[in-house]
């Protein structure tokens, strides 16, 4: 079933599992933003024209840094090869984009995020499934009864493990009561999702260990979920204290 599904998926087909997940999240945010404030226009602008932005801008600044080659061939600059691609100065790009259109149409960055935050869960799910596709974020040596035969030894399938944490943050997000206070969903999704790669960052084969058995990735998780967590008390003790502050002012 596996070897089925990668060979289906081999990269860059794993694309299309991306792009999948984009537009489930994308379905997802229009349903809920029926019963808010948000508008189906807003989120399909929000996710279009950010990523148009992250695509073309991470390509033509890979290009402009590299243009030697691809001045003697410009055809590769539709190439679907993700190594021709500056991934962070498309994402630079990408939230210059998603902040001059949030100026534009004056839109609050926590409702904003609020209503995006179910394309960021589904995208979860999609880059672990595009990662067991591709090999990628491949776990380390195992003996185990459900190892995964990959790149020539068994291995923790943590990518598995990645799809199914993915996916349970997902439900948690579904199914839990609507908040009508700002920000609090995006935090609550950004402290669950930082929470399980602390640990299961313990099992991948393929990041860079820092000291004492810890990997970058998991500092930096580590950092992500305290300051989320931190802005997640500050965000319901301010919407406490207005609560607090509108009822002792209702006659």
């Amino acid at each position: 079933m596996l070897v089925l599904f990668r060979n289906l998926f081999a990269p860059p087909r794993d694309l299309i599992l991306v792009v999948v997940s984009l537009w489930i999240g994308l379905w997802l945010a229009e349903r809920h933003s029926r019963r808010g404030a948000f508008s189906s226009d807003d989120i399909n602008n929000l996710t279009l024209y950010p990523l148009l932005s992250y695509l073309l801008a991470g390509r033509l600044l890979f290009a402009l840094e590299n243009w030697n080659a691809f001045s003697q061939n410009l055809t590769s600059l539709l190439s679907l090869n993700l190594e021709l691609f500056d991934p962070l100065g498309g994402a630079v790009v990408a939230l210059i984009a998603a902040w001059a259109y949030s100026q534009r149409h004056k839109l609050t960055l926590w409702s904003t995020l609020d209503a995006l935050t179910p394309i960021f869960a589904t995208l979860a799910v999609g880059l672990g499934l595009a990662h067991l596709a591709s090999g990628s974020g491949f776990g380390i040596i195992a003996d185990l009864p459900w190892e995964m035969e990959l790149w020539g030894a068994t291995r923790h399938p943590s990518q598995v493990y990645e799809i199914i944490a993915a996916a349970i943050t997902l439900g948690l997000l579904l199914f839990q009561k609507p908040n009508h206070r700002p920000g609090v969903q995006f935090l609550f999704f950004i402290a669950l999702t930082s929470g399980y790669h602390v640990f299961l960052q313990a099992f991948r084969g393929d990041s860079i260990l820092v000291t004492g058995g810890l990997r970058l990735e998991q500092l930096t998780a580590l950092f992500v979920l305290a300051l989320s967590l931190w802005l997640l008390n500050r965000r319901l003790d301010l919407t406490a204290g207005s609560d607090r502050k509108e009822q002792s002012a209702d006659p």
